[in-house]
């Protein structure tokens, strides 16, 4: 009898030391999901929140199924309304000094992302409070989340990419079509359709009223300031296209810039081709050219020297990223189709293989929705934010069928734009 005794309690205390305490941050895993003029996100947590019409989430990951005891470290007079899925509490916060305040349990029957709502229901005073942080109890499992990570970069979500596999000797052209599905359309988001090893060339959803074709190049000098490249490598300017602003860019290296504003539609399929050619006197020129399916006719976007700069085309690839930390809990998707390599004699290769690979907020595991994959129609494709529960190793190959025609390039009416 005594054995039982000591195995049960053995047992309850294995069971007991499995389970965590998961303080999750509204600074990196907190969003203002509706009526977002409403509240704010900020390094501290919640603050402003004024309009009881405003919905705060907050996300974090369960390996496995599990039982939570919530509690909200927070500060302010209000009656506020916690739910997830179905089940709610009306929460009463009653100090002027942050307090963690008990919520409720809660069964959490499966794995995956985990959504916590929030919602004003009273207040006195000016706002519902101020709130810093979720506290999940005996969580059962792993779990991930933004935690001793950039929460401005947790917040964005992990940008995605697909790296494709160029022939063998000098390429000099490559050419991709890209499509932004309806479903996948997102403001601030970046479809980058043609990278390569110095810069990226690619459609912006900026704005309700404003989307750009984007060419960027980097300088070889090391800096994030435009300001503080030298003369002798600053991207210099060869040729532009018609309405295409020029202008310089840094944050993220830094270097030349040019963009076209158009108004490119979800749904619809655009070419884009990039040439990477050197000069002979140790620069390389890189030109931009979009095939404006609307209007049916290529576009010159811009065309970059690079100054200390000897090569041909290197790393093509294609990425997907959101450059507004307010919006990483949308999804964005885009389809990427028929890629062709065109070597320096003129010789077209269709590109069949392309490699999945992933950012720093990925690879930190602080987010786990990202995807990459085929399509049924011979595409790839990307996907990334939203907290959706099935993601893609890094690393993981891609094929399509080498099917489709080689571009029907005007190489002289190109030449003339």
């Amino acid at each position: 009898m005594k054995n039982l005794y000591l195995l049960a309690l053995l047992l309850c205390t294995s069971v007991f030391a499995q389970t965590q305490q998961l303080v999750v941050g509204f600074s990196g895993n907190g969003y203002v999901t509706r009526q977002q003029d409403g509240a704010q996100i900020t390094e501290n947590g919640i603050v402003h929140w004024t309009d009881p019409n405003s919905i705060i989430s907050i996300y974090f990951y369960l390996h496995q199924p599990t039982t939570a005891d919530l509690s909200l470290v927070a500060k302010g007079h209000s009656e506020i309304k916690v739910s997830y899925g179905e089940k709610s509490f009306k929460v009463k916060l009653q100090s002027d000094d942050y307090t963690q305040v008990p919520v409720g349990s809660i069964d959490v029957r499966q794995a995956g992302y985990v959504r916590i709502d929030l919602q004003g229901i009273s207040r006195r005073g000016d706002n519902f409070g101020e709130i810093k942080q979720l506290i999940a109890d005996h969580v059962t499992g792993k779990s991930n989340y933004v935690k001793d990570f950039s929460d401005y970069w947790g917040r964005r979500g992990p940008s995605v990419h697909l790296a494709y596999t160029l022939p063998e000797g000098d390429t000099e052209w490559f050419y991709n079509e890209i499509t932004v599905p309806e479903e996948g359309e997102t403001m601030h988001s970046y479809y980058m359709a043609a990278g390569f090893g110095e810069g990226y060339f690619g459609m912006q959803y900026n704005s309700p009223t404003e989307r750009r074709i984007l060419f960027s190049v980097w300088s070889p000098f090391d800096t994030q300031d435009p300001k503080e490249i030298p003369d002798d490598q600053k991207i210099k300017l060869l040729r532009r296209g018609k309405n295409v602003h020029i202008g310089e860019f840094g944050n993220e290296g830094a270097g030349g810039q040019s963009y076209l504003k158009y108004p490119w539609k979800a749904g619809h399929t655009y070419k884009f081709l990039m040439q990477v050619r050197p000069d002979g006197k140790g620069n390389t020129a890189y030109t931009a050219y979009f095939y404006a399916t609307d209007e049916k006719e290529w576009k010159l976007i811009a065309s970059f020297l690079r100054p200390q700069t000897s090569t041909w085309y290197r790393r093509p690839h294609s990425f997907l990223e959101n450059f507004n930390p307010k919006q990483g809990y949308l999804s964005r998707e885009v389809f990427f189709g028929n890629q062709w390599a065109r070597s320096k004699e003129g010789q077209w290769t269709r590109l069949t293989d392309a490699t999945f690979t992933h950012d720093a907020t990925a690879k930190a595991q602080v987010r786990l929705d990202y995807q990459g994959g085929n399509t049924a129609d011979n595409r790839f494709y990307l996907k990334m934010g939203g907290f959706f529960n099935e993601s893609v190793p890094m690393g993981t190959k891609f094929r399509c069928k080498p099917t489709g025609q080689e571009p029907g390039i005007d190489w002289k009416a190109l030449q003339q734009l």
